[in-house]
C-alpha cells in the first residue's frame, strides 16, 4: 500500500520544528510589561516591531509549586496605542499550532478598528516551538507513517506497534511534560498569561483548535472574560468514534457533489459533458486494483492517495478547474508539470500526538472494527467514501496515552457573551459542530455561507465588521447573522486558511 504523501510530510514538519523561532529573545530593548520582558523577536524581519517573550508556569497543576516549563509569546502592539483597550490573546489552531510564528511571519490578524486599538498576542501551546517542547526522534516517527491506513489485521497490528514505540520514544525524550499536554492544561496557561498581560479580564480569539481552548477556558474562568470570538469550532461532545468519522465525511461528501454540479454547467470544467460521479468511481477502482497513476510524479496512487492528494480539492472552489484537469489527466494516463498543490499542505508538528490522544482518546479495537466503519462510511457517503481528517481516529491505535479530558458537553455559566464563527460548507472543524458548541454554550453565531476553514481576518467584510464591533465595543452580532459566500472556482484565496503561517496541526 502507497504510504500517503501527508503523513511523510507530517514526519518531516515534525523533524523541523524544532528550529522555527526556538531562539530565545534578542536581548535589547522594550520596557517589561506585568512582568512579561518583551524583546525583539529573533528571526523577525529587519524593522519589524513585532516582540517576543517567555513566561513559566507549572508543569504539573497538580503541583503548582514543582517543576515549571516556558510558554512562548509574539506580540504587536495596537496601531493607535493612545486610543488602546487592552490585548486579544490569540492561537491559531492545531494541536501543535505555533501563535508565535503566526504572529511573527503571518502579521496582525486583526482588521480594523480591532487592530487599531488592541495588541494581538499569540501564544505556543505548551510542547510546541518557542514554549518547552514535547520531543520525538526521526527513528519514531517514520514508522508511524510508514504503516499508513491499515488494509487488513496485520497493518492495523502493524500501526498499533508504531504507536506504541513512538509514545516511549516521545515520553523518554521529553519527560513529564509528555503526560501533560492536554486541553486543559492549556486553559490553565492561559490563566497564568492573562494575568501576566496585566488584564482584567481576557479577549481571545481562537481559530480551529483554539477553540477547544476558548471553550474549555469559559467552563473554568467564564468570570475573566471581556470578549471572545471562536472562528471554526471543536465540538468536543462527540460520542464515539463514527460521530467523529462520519460528521467529518458529510461536508466533503456535500461539496464533492457541488463540484460535480459545477462541471456539469461550466464550459470551462475539463470534465464538462461527463458524469464527474462516474468518472471519479472509475478512478477510486483503478487505484484499488493498483492501476493508477499520479500525474505529477508517475508514482502509483491508491484510494487514500487519491482521496487526499486530489479528491479533497473540491472542498475548495477555488481549486475545482485545476482538480477537473487533474482527473483527466488520470483517466487518460497523461502527465501534469508541476506538483499537486494538496500534497504540499496539512504539515503536522511533535505535540499533536500526545495531546491530540490525550484530548480525544479516539478507539478502534481491531481492523475488524476499522473495516466496519469505513465500509459504513462507503454506504453513507457513496462518492467520496473518506476523508483525511478520518486519519486522526487512528492516531491513538496503540498508543498507551490516557485519555484526560473527557468528551462532553459545555457547561458555561456567568460567561459573557462569546461569539462563534462557522463555515457552512468547512470540511475540517466542520459547520455542524460549530452549530452543536454555541447551542451548549449558549453563544451568538455567525455563519460564512462559504467554504475553506475559518475567516475571521480574511476577505469577508461582513464577519470582520462583525468581530470588530464586538471587540471594541462588545456589540453581539445581529442574531442569526449570515455572511455571503466570496469562494468562487478559480477565484481568489484558492484552498485559504486564515489560520497560516504557523499552524502545522490539522484543526
Amino acid at each position: 500500500m502507497q504510504t500517503s504523501t501527508r503523513r511523510l510530510a507530517a514526519v518531516a514538519a515534525a523533524l523541523l520544528a524544532t528550529t522555527l523561532l526556538a531562539a530565545t529573545p534578542a536581548a535589547a530593548a522594550g520596557p517589561p510589561h506585568r512582568g512579561i520582558d518583551w524583546q525583539p523577536c529573533p528571526d523577525a524581519e529587519a524593522g519589524d516591531p513585532v516582540e517576543c517573550a517567555t513566561i513559566t508556569v507549572p508543569l504539573d497543576y497538580d503541583r503548582p509549586r514543582g517543576e515549571k516549563i516556558e510558554i512562548g509569546l509574539a506580540r504587536r502592539q495596537a496601531a493607535n496605542p493612545h486610543e488602546k483597550i487592552g490585548t486579544i490573546l490569540m492561537d491559531p489552531g492545531g494541536p501543535g499550532g505555533s501563535g508565535v510564528a503566526s504572529i511573527v511571519f503571518g502579521g496582525n490578524p486583526l482588521s480594523g478598528e480591532a487592530a487599531e486599538r488592541f495588541d494581538i498576542v499569540g501564544f505556543d501551546p505548551r510542547g510546541v516551538n518557542t514554549s518547552t517542547q514535547v520531543l520525538c526522534s526521526e527513528d519514531a516517527l517514520v514508522p508511524v507513517a510508514l504503516a499508513g491506513i491499515p488494509h487488513d489485521e496485520a497493518s492495523f497490528e502493524a500501526l498499533e506497534a508504531a504507536n506504541a514505540g513512538l509514545t516511549e520514544d516521545c515520553r523518554e525524550r521529553t519527560g513529564k511534560l509528555f503526560d501533560h499536554v492536554s486541553n486543559l492544561e492549556t486553559v490553565e496557561d492561559m490563566e497564568r498569561i492573562r494575568r501576566a498581560l496585566g488584564e482584567g479580564r481576557l479577549n481571545f480569539l481562537g481559530y480551529s483548535y483554539g477553540t477547544l481552548m476558548g471553550q474549555q477556558y469559559a467552563e473554568q474562568y467564564p468570570r475573566k472574560i471581556r470578549t471572545m470570538v471562536l472562528d471554526g469550532n471543536m465540538d468536543h461532545s462527540l460520542e464515539s468514534t463514527w460521530d467523529f468519522m462520519s460528521s467529518e465525511t458529510a461536508p466533503v461528501e456535500e461539496n464533492f457533489l457541488a463540484f460535480a454540479d459545477w462541471c456539469a454547467s461550466a464550459s470551462e470544467c475539463a470534465l464538462h459533458g461527463e458524469d464527474v460521479a462516474t468518472v471519479h468511481a472509475e478512478l477510486k477502482a483503478m487505484a484499488r486494483s493498483g492501476g493508477l497513476i499520479d500525474p505529477y510524479s508517475g508514482d502509483p496512487l491508491d484510494f487514500y492517495g487519491l482521496t487526499e492528494g486530489y479528491t479533497f480539492g473540491a472542498n475548495y472552489p477555488q481549486y475545482w478547474p485545476t482538480l477537473a484537469e487533474e482527473y483527466a489527466a488520470m483517466l487518460a494516463g497523461e502527465t501534469l508539470p508541476g506538483v499537486s498543490a494538496l500534497q504540499e499542505a496539512a504539515l503536522l508538528e511533535y505535540l499533536y500526538y500526545p495531546a491530540w490522544c490525550q484530548d480525544w482518546g479516539w478507539e478502534i479495537e481491531d481492523y475488524d472494527e476499522f473495516a466496519a466503519l469505513t465500509g459504513k462510511l462507503a454506504e453513507e457517503y457513496p462518492n467520496v467514501e473518506w476523508t483525511p481528517y478520518n486519519t486522526h481516529a487512528l492516531a491513538c491505535v496503540g498508543s498507551g496515552i490516557e485519555h484526560t479530558n473527557g468528551r462532553e458537553e459545555l457547561d458555561i455559566d456567568h460567561a459573557p457573551p462569546i461569539v462563534f464563527i462557522g463555515n457552512e460548507h468547512d470540511p475540517a472543524t466542520v459547520y455542524e459542530w460549530t452549530l452543536t458548541a454555541a447551542e451548549q454554550a449558549d453563544g451568538h453565531l455567525i455563519t460564512y455561507e462559504g467554504y475553506s476553514h475559518t475567516v475571521y481576518g480574511g476577505w469577508s467584510a461582513c464577519v470582520d465588521d462583525a468581530v470588530n464591533a464586538y471587540f471594541v465595543d462588545r456589540t453581539v452580532p445581529e442574531e442569526g447573522l449570515r455572511c455571503p459566500n466570496l469562494d468562487f472556482p478559480g477565484g481568489f484565496g484558492a484552498l485559504g486558511d486564515q489560520r497560516a503561517p504557523g499552524t502545522v496541526g490539522p484543526y
